[in-house]
């Protein structure tokens, strides 16, 4: 079987996904076309090589909804042989995308492809793509009967399942944006990002996290999810979801250069990393968000690695309760989770998070000099991509 490999992998800084934002005024398609051009111009690559452009994109509507991959390439200069689609598997999107990549590789269907992801949330509202529609149609609603819920209603339901309170989804959001403003001021984002152009000049570091953050404040947050109806439903839960303990909207782009190992070398390029095993799974649809344990679970029996032997876990921070409940069940050493902060330090730019979450993760492995990492997303519909990468 063909290895597939990361030659490199890069990403914009995170804005935030709102008017105002420092890429609010950046087109998705040129955000992401920066990445592209940067990947491939720093490697001394022909992008004519280049066999397929992966782009995980969830709001694929106005601005997003013209195959943003494929305009992005030609907006780098990239030729016009040159494909791409566009990926949605809600938030695991761009991580999808990585895998389709990996696989095209390993069936010897393509040699060379650049997988990644965009979301603009500030130009692309979320649910833009949705607004007015009924996403369920009748047999969903019947089966599922009295309802599926929103996925900040689904985090009260974790919470509630694994016991766990305010004060510690409220002090994992603090750790989060303390972890994320250590990174940023040691200068260990430096190396994965790529400095963008705006109008307002070059913006060149996240601006999404908040150095000062504490429990104590993110304590007199309002709860973002209670209603009469969900509280009449769910009359046992103690609400604590809030906008301080979940992923923040942002803006952002980020690609990695995948490509058959025997190719690289002959091209001169150094491998960084090696895809050990990947998956994707689904699991209850009205918890909605844990199926990041049964997909761990999965890709760790794949690969035959025990969690001990992982030194870096990614596990999207889309609401506290989601990785606190994931190391719950694997007893994961909670300095090696997220040691950089999350989305809720760094933003969750919905299609480009899962490129996003690989790019720090393999920066992080080169730079601590660690040999493997495990990263899992929950997605929309209860579902969950899960991949583990070795550092070479």
């Amino acid at each position: 079987m063909i290895e597939a490999v990361i030659v490199d992998a890069l990403r914009t800084p995170m804005g935030r996904g709102k008017p105002g934002g420092a890429l609010s005024e950046v087109h998705p398609v040129d955000l992401l076309a920066g990445v592209l051009r940067q990947i491939v111009d720093r490697n001394g690559l022909d992008s004519g090589l280049i066999d397929d452009v992966i782009v995980g994109c969830v709001s694929q509507a106005g601005e997003q909804a013209n195959t943003p991959g494929r305009m992005a390439l030609l907006s780098a200069g990239f030729p016009t042989h040159v494909p791409a689609t566009t990926i949605d598997r809600k938030c695991g999107s761009s991580q999808q995308a990585i895998q389709f990549a990996v696989q095209g590789i390993m069936a010897g269907h393509n040699e060379i492809v650049i997988a990644g992801g965009i979301e603009s949330m500030s130009r692309v509202p979320l649910g833009s793509a949705r607004m007015g529609a009924d996403i369920f149609g009748y047999g969903v609603s019947a089966r599922f009967a009295p309802g599926l819920v929103s996925q900040g209603v689904a985090a009260e339901l974790i919470a509630q399942r694994w016991g766990l309170c305010r004060s510690q989804l409220d002090a994992y959001a603090a750790a989060s944006h303390a972890r994320a403003a250590r990174a940023q001021d040691a200068g260990l984002f430096d190396s994965e990002t790529v400095s963008v152009a705006t109008p307002g000049g070059i913006m060149s570091r996240d601006e999404t996290i908040r150095p000062g953050t504490t429990s104590e404040a993110l304590a007199a947050l309002r709860t973002s999810f209670v209603s009469a109806e969900m509280s009449a439903r769910f009359p046992d839960i103690e609400w604590s979801v809030t906008a301080g303990n979940s992923s923040q909207l942002a803006d952002g782009a980020a690609a990695l250069l995948i490509m058959a190992e025997p190719v690289a070398r002959r091209l001169g390029l150094t491998p960084r990393a090696r895809f050990v095993a990947f998956d994707v799974v689904g699991d209850d649809p009205l918890f909605m968000l844990t199926a990041p344990i049964p997909a761990t679970r999965r890709i760790l029996a794949k690969s035959g690695l025990g969690i001990d032997s992982i030194s870096h876990f990614e596990v999207n921070e889309a609401f506290a309760s989601v990785p606190l409940a994931w190391a719950a069940e694997f007893g994961a050493d909670p300095d090696r989770l997220n040691p950089r902060g999350g989305a809720i330090a760094l933003g969750h730019p919905l299609g480009a998070s899962g490129a996003r979450l690989m790019v720090t993760m393999l920066h992080a492995l080169e730079q601590n000099g660690d040999r493997y990492g495990l990263q899992t997303m929950c997605e929309a519909g209860g579902m969950a991509n899960a991949t583990i990468i070795e550092r070479l």
